[in-house]
């Protein structure tokens, strides 16, 4: 066994698993005295084997009477589990024979059961079968005699008795009292249709004595009948009631056309009233009879005005149609806080979806203009608002005729908003742009406003007329006059850039004062420009939430055919365009000041004084537009932050041009080179907040990238501060500073040094000899190929943009 294994705890230090005997010999022995009682330890440990063994011995031979222990109480569960199988079988049969007793014993009680049951059936058939024939007779005999108050009570309570007879149809006489009955159902409805066709007959005039109570107890009784009895007697009526309508208001008459519409309404309103007044009580309010003859009113009304119209469509005039969809959907609306709706559950007009509610800002009235009367005049927007009439069950039951006409709403929205476009272009003309206003900031162009209000209305207009198509074609009318918008009001109004830099002389530009005036555009042109790259971005902003409410208006299964994406590319392109503007015109500022830092005689300068002039240059034109900007850019900041990151991209990188072609530069020249670079980065880190009483922290995308630009304008000159001598170190220190592997910019720093072409020979060769390996792998030599060439492409494109900026000139 393991000899971790413990049978029972010991405290016993031999019973522990790590037993060590040399351990437990010390402990026994401790010193060297301990060892004179050896003998006695000897002894007990004798005497604790001899125990052991005894136990040992014991346990052993107890063991050996198992086996036959075990056999022996086994046979005797054996013996017991058949004594009690055998007295479960008795008792088995036991049960069975008591079983088979009772029911001998109850036999006789159960055919007394069946018995009663069957004749509380007969009786009960009995009496039904008496009621039943008792019922016919008299309803045979109220029948005769139009008792319809009677009929209505007696017919339901033999139509539920006939129920009870439905599997004794076999019996010949029940079945000959099925079909009295049946009979007599027939007879009434017919006698019920003739009674009514009597009251108010197809032709000719109503009866002036008003209804009946007989004719209130037949509709009683038409609800138990057949469904089509009810259904004809509705039918007929309405019918009757709207044939003189259909005379008024015939085709050829001249109430009939849609100036004239509102006595259509007129009229049904007056025949509601008079039909409540004489015939209120006579239906049962569940037949919802003053709905139902509005919504047959309705149907005929759409199908008549569908007619004229389609005849006289010439004559349909934008002025017209709205005036009579108006009036259309007022009455829509009116049904719908008279009635609820439930007779048009089979029909086929649907509810409208109701709209989620949004927190767009676009129409932020939206609640109270829904229902406004439609404005046909321009003029006509200060109309009394009426609270939005949430789920009207009847919108579209008569103003669906009108949707296939709706082109003329749209044709004449196009030629609004065409003459709009040309006003505002006019506005813009007569007015001129706006008057520079610092307070203000560059403000958004009005015009834009008022072509989004213009907007918000023809979309509530429309949206009230049709959700469908016609949505579809305003939101393309809605499309085109926004690329007009962005090319004729704000692209055609951008200044053009001219080109007047002749006449400039070196001495001019270095001798320049403060004040004078480089800048292309003048303070109201920089103004222009930031006005409409404000209103461009409103325009956009705008456009966006036009076509998510566009998408909530119309139909479900349109929604993917709104898409304004175009016209926001649109006025981000105008948005583009104006940052470049700007960015062309003070980089144009800059440009003679870094001409005349390419033409000055470095080799000459003598000792280091303060910035020269050329820097003062640049300084003062960063002053002089960089504020204006961003004070009319102060609604858009981002704006502001994207000129200022375009204006890093192009300057520095013209910098570092004008600085390759300063050559030679001499020692003295190069330390001022130097001076001028750092007091042009701290003036260009400085570029957003430069003339504002709130300073404020630059932003980390555009202060990178002028420490990344203006550092390495700074390590070019200290590489041609450096020594030349020895070559290596130079050429070290050049890979070093710069990091730049191209033989070409490696090319310009020499020519800056003035090395003779021979110098520049050996240099270049050591140049090349010391360039850094390659890491290993194709990868990496390819993708070294590929950005080795950068610079001499940019430099090439650079001197191609020159020649044809000299042509041009």
């Amino acid at each position: 066994f393991l000899p971790s294994l413990q049978v029972f705890p010991s405290q016993d230090p031999l019973d522990r698993a790590d037993f060590n005997a040399v351990e437990y010999i010390n402990t026994l022995f401790p010193t060297e005295q301990s060892l004179a009682n050896i003998d006695e330890v000897v002894n007990k440990i004798r005497l604790k084997i001899r125990r052991l063994d005894d136990n040992i011995r014991t346990v052993v031979r107890g063991q050996t009477n198992v086996g036959q222990d075990g056999r022996q109480a086994l046979e005797e569960a054996q013996k017991a589990i058949q004594q009690l199988f055998g007295k479960i079988k008795d008792i088995k049969d036991k049960a069975e024979k008591s079983e088979q007793m009772v029911k001998e014993i109850t036999r006789d009680i159960k055919q007394l059961d069946h018995a009663k049951r069957h004749l509380t059936t007969s009786i009960t058939t009995l009496n039904h079968l008496h009621m039943l024939a008792g019922g016919v007779d008299s309803l045979e005999a109220m029948t005769r005699r139009r008792q319809y108050g009677e009929v209505a009570n007696l017919l339901q309570g033999v139509v539920n008795v006939l129920e009870h007879f439905n599997k004794y149809m076999g019996i010949p006489q029940i079945r000959q009292l099925s079909e009295r009955v049946k009979a007599a159902q027939n007879e009434l409805g017919q006698q019920i249709l003739a009674d009514f066709e009597e009251a108010f007959p197809s032709q000719g005039t109503k009866r002036p004595g008003g209804p009946s109570n007989v004719l209130r107890d037949a509709c009683l009784v038409a609800n138990v009948l057949d469904p089509r009895i009810k259904q004809e007697i509705i039918k007929k009526f309405i019918k009757q009631h709207l044939s003189e309508y259909l005379v008024l208001f015939q085709e050829n008459q001249d109430v009939a056309w849609l100036d004239k519409i509102d006595r259509r309404y007129a009229w049904i309103k007056r025949q509601l009233v008079d039909y409540e007044e004489k015939y209120g009580r006579m239906f049962p309010q569940e037949w919802c009879m003053t709905e139902r003859i509005a919504v047959e009113f309705c149907h005929v009304t759409r199908t008549e005005l569908s007619k004229i119209m389609r005849t006289r469509a010439k004559e349909i005039e934008v002025k017209l149609l709205l005036f009579a969809i108006q009036r259309t959907t007022n009455f829509e609306g009116l049904l719908a806080k008279r009635f609820s709706g439930c007779t048009l559950a089979d029909g086929t007009v649907k509810k409208p979806e109701v709209p989620l509610p949004s927190t767009n800002p676009f129409l932020e009235d939206e609640a109270g203009t829904e229902t406004d009367e439609i404005v046909i005049e321009k003029s006509d927007t200060d109309k009394p608002k009426k609270p939005k009439v949430p789920d009207n069950p009847f919108h579209g039951i008569v103003s669906k005729c009108f949707e296939p006409h709706l082109y003329v709403y749209i044709e004449s929205q196009d030629k609004n908003l065409g003459e709009l476009i040309d006003r505002f272009v006019a506005d813009f003309k007569a007015q001129g742009p706006p008057k520079p206003n610092v307070d203000e900031g560059g403000a958004v162009l009005p015009s834009c406003a008022d072509l989004f209000v213009y907007y918000k209305k023809c979309m509530v207009q429309c949206s009230q007329l049709s959700t469908g198509e016609p949505m579809i074609a305003l939101t393309t009318i809605f499309q085109k006059y926004l690329r007009e918008y962005a090319w004729k009001i704000l692209s055609g109004n951008l200044p053009k850039t001219t080109s007047s830099s002749g006449g400039l002389t070196i001495t001019s530009l270095l001798k320049e004062k403060e004040g004078s005036e480089v800048a292309k555009f003048t303070l109201e042109e920089l103004c222009l420009i930031c006005s409409i790259l404000s209103t461009a971005e409103y325009c956009l902003a705008t456009t966006q939430q036009l076509e998510e409410k566009l998408k909530e208006k119309v139909d479900a299964s349109l929604v993917e055919r709104i898409n304004l994406t175009g016209e926001m590319d649109t006025f981000s392109i105008v948005i583009s365009n104006s940052i470049q503007l700007l960015v062309q015109d003070l980089d144009a500022a800059c440009d003679p000041a870094l001409t005349a830092m390419s033409k000055m005689q470095w080799q000459n300068v003598e000792h280091v004084g303060d910035q020269s002039p050329y820097v003062t240059s640049v300084i003062l034109h960063i002053k002089q537009n960089v504020p204006i900007i961003r004070d009319n850019l102060a609604s858009t900041r981002k704006y502001f932050t994207q000129f200022c990151i375009k204006f890093a991209n192009s300057f520095i990188p013209k910098f570092i041009n004008h600085l390759f072609k300063c050559k030679p530069i001499s020692m003295v020249g190069a330390e001022q080179l130097l001076l001028d670079t750092h007091s042009l980065k701290m003036v260009l880190l400085d570029l957003p907040s430069i003339g504002s009483q709130v300073v404020r922290k630059a932003p980390a995308s555009y202060t990178k990238i002028v420490v990344k630009g203006m550092t390495r304008a700074e390590m070019i000159l200290k590489v041609v501060m450096a020594p030349h001598e020895p070559p290596v170190v130079f050429v070290d220190n050049y890979i070093k500073l710069l990091a730049d592997c191209s033989t070409d910019t490696f090319q310009k720093i020499l020519d800056m040094k003035g090395l003779k072409r021979s110098e520049q020979s050996s240099m270049l060769d050591l140049f090349r000899q010391r360039l850094p390996a390659p890491p290993s792998g194709a990868e990496n030599t390819g993708s070294l190929s590929l950005s080795t060439p950068t610079p001499e492409q940019e430099s090439s494109r650079i001197r191609k943009l020159e020649k044809l900026i000299k042509k041009r000139l």
